[in-house]
């Protein structure tokens, strides 16, 4: 992916939406953070933006916090994909 992608999106985000879209299981915010190469309090806050959004829902296991795409993300996510294979 090169600068045409990144003049759509921002780039952590998308690319956490296509990640948790890409897993047949669902992610901890630790597993997805290293997955798009950011810190994990910046993968934080740019969940907390995509769950405000209704893109992705927290599902609490003891004290993990699972991260699922909601239908609505990950028809965004398909998208997103879509436009990130036609630009290169």
């Amino acid at each position: 992916m090169g600068d045409s992608f990144d003049l759509f999106f921002r780039r952590k985000p998308a690319m956490m939406l296509i990640a948790l879209r890409k897993v047949s299981r669902a992610k901890y915010g630790s597993q997805l953070a290293k997955d798009v190469d950011c810190t994990y309090s910046h993968a934080v806050k740019i969940l907390q933006t995509l769950e405000e959004m209704g893109l992705v829902s927290f599902e609490k296991k003891g004290r993990i916090k699972i991260i699922k795409l909601t239908p609505k993300g990950t028809k965004v996510s398909e998208h997103i994909e879509g436009i990130r294979n036609i630009v290169g």
